[in-house]
């Protein structure tokens, strides 16, 4: 049975009361801001970062607002003892998109660079060694000061000093806090939204110091102050919790439901991670709990098998369904065009759709176009390499989640068009294979863009958006797609 879109109370800007301020500045807007077609794009950290250029270039053109939606999903990497100490989300991808959204002054030795290399900046992979420049840089003896002006510098600061205090009121004989390769961004966010008991607070403070465009809104997918962690199943019958398991090799990481551990050794385990009192609940899933500073990019191992379906769970392990942030609800409504960027499927794009009310916004017929930029090569996400993910795997992942954000069965292929309606690829040697006769069936227009060793063409990429774009705004509101193979 086809699926029908459904009305969306989010789908008209009319019932969308106007914003108080622009993200990213610190003065009030004009009484009247201008309504535009907005973009919005879904994406994780790195990769994304990689095409924040097309996507700034591709808004001004089009003289739209873009919204990043970004998961809060991660429990890997210096983010993992953040969430540790002082629970809250993950915020690692939010700092590095933040971060990479500085404006590019040209200039190695000013203000704007100085900012950007202190809020990249990792301590040392060595805890102690780590410590000591943590306390250089709270007292400010460090040289990343150097290029930041006074004003800015004692804001800065006073958050980093805050951590600290909190840092040092939570120690206890059996948790320390590791500063092992710790971001200052996240540790400033942290602060900042210790300090004002909001995340998005935080967001709009940090923004307001890397003076991130007004026309530029990073969102994460939830606002809380709560974790938020995730789990998938794979089409083994395995069970993989927590995004860092997920996305990186972990010898715990996965554990096939037809051997479970015993009730003892679970509850010796139990038991053992409620000794060290930190931020989590006491029962919390051990796997959940465990220091995740240091993992391997480079060495992944393979899932034993394809990953199936994504989902939220509390820190017993239990599925929850969990509501978006109404601002990511704003945004769509206000959205002629989204992107489900280049990167990891089921950590960066997956935990974004599948919020309750993403997908019947997204299958909203005002939304034109909704295009997928196909990773140009398969990772440990879309894997095992004996059998691995096409373009139509990528869609159906897609269309999958959404139906499950609206309380759907799984869409037939006929109905991917609602939720994605243009697929840019390039072909390469490891890229996923694109069969363009199921294209065709699915009523989805596929691109075909130039690429150089294995990575996309920023230019080309560009100038392939800016001409869906410009097709979009043409023709109007479809209730069908004709494919036109390029």
């Amino acid at each position: 049975m086809a699926l029908t879109p459904q009305p969306n109370e989010h789908a008209t800007m009319e019932n969308i009361p106007p914003r108080n301020a622009w993200p990213g500045s610190l003065r009030l807007p004009s009484p009247n801001p201008p309504r535009c077609r907005q973009i919005t794009i879904f994406g994780g950290g790195t990769a994304t970062n990689h095409l924040v250029d097309v996507f700034t270039n591709l808004a001004q053109a089009n003289s739209s607002v873009l919204n990043y939606v970004i998961p809060i999903s991660d429990n890997g990497g210096s983010s993992s003892e953040l969430i540790r100490v002082f629970g809250g989300p993950g915020i690692g991808d939010l700092r590095s998109r933040l971060v990479r959204l500085i404006p590019d002054s040209g200039d190695p030795s000013s203000e704007a660079s100085a900012i950007k290399e202190l809020f990249n900046h990792r301590l040392p992979s060595e805890p102690k060694e780590a410590r000591l420049e943590w306390l250089e840089i709270v007292e400010s003896l460090h040289p990343l000061w150097r290029q930041i002006s006074t004003p800015k510098k004692e804001l800065i600061r006073s958050f980093l000093n805050l951590v600290n205090q909190e840092i040092v009121k939570r120690m206890r004989p059996s948790s320390r806090f590791d500063f092992s390769s710790a971001s200052i961004g996240n540790l400033f966010l942290t602060g900042a939204r210790l300090f004002s008991g909001s995340l998005e607070s935080a967001i709009y403070l940090l923004s307001s110091i890397c003076s991130v465009p007004e026309t530029i809104t990073v969102l994460p997918a939830i606002n809380t102050n709560f974790s938020h962690h995730i789990s998938v199943s794979l089409q083994d019958g395995t069970h993989i919790t927590g995004q860092n398991n997920i996305s990186h090799p972990s010898a715990p990481s996965s554990l096939p439901e037809t051997l479970p551990r015993s009730p003892t050794a679970l509850r010796l385990e139990t038991e053992e991670s409620d000794n060290v009192e930190d931020a989590s609940l006491p029962g919390s899933l051990p796997s959940l709990r465990k220091p995740a500073i240091k993992f391997s990019k480079s060495q992944e191992e393979e899932l034993s098998a394809r990953i199936e379906r994504l989902w939220y769970i509390n820190p017993y392990g239990q599925e929850m369904s969990c509501p978006a942030n109404p601002r990511v609800l704003e945004a769509l409504a206000k959205s002629s065009t989204i992107i489900y960027s280049i990167g990891s499927l089921f950590t960066s794009i997956i935990p974004s759709i599948i919020l309750r009310g993403v997908g019947a916004a997204i299958s909203s017929p005002h939304i034109r176009n909704k295009i997928l930029i196909l990773n140009s090569s398969i990772d440990r996400e879309t894997g095992p390499l004996a059998q691995p993910f096409t373009a139509m795997d990528f869609i159906a992942a897609i269309a999958n989640a959404c139906a499950e954000s609206r309380g759907l069965k799984a869409p037939e292929t006929k109905d991917y068009w609602m939720y994605v309606t243009h697929l840019i690829y390039i072909e390469a040697k490891e890229a996923p294979k694109v069969d363009k006769d199921d294209l065709v069936g699915a009523g989805i227009e596929g691109i075909r863009v130039y690429g150089l060793g294995g990575k996309y063409d920023d230019r080309g990429l560009e100038q392939t958006l800016k001409m869906i774009l410009g097709k979009g705004e043409q023709v109007g509101v479809r209730s069908r797609r004709n494919t036109v193979q390029r």
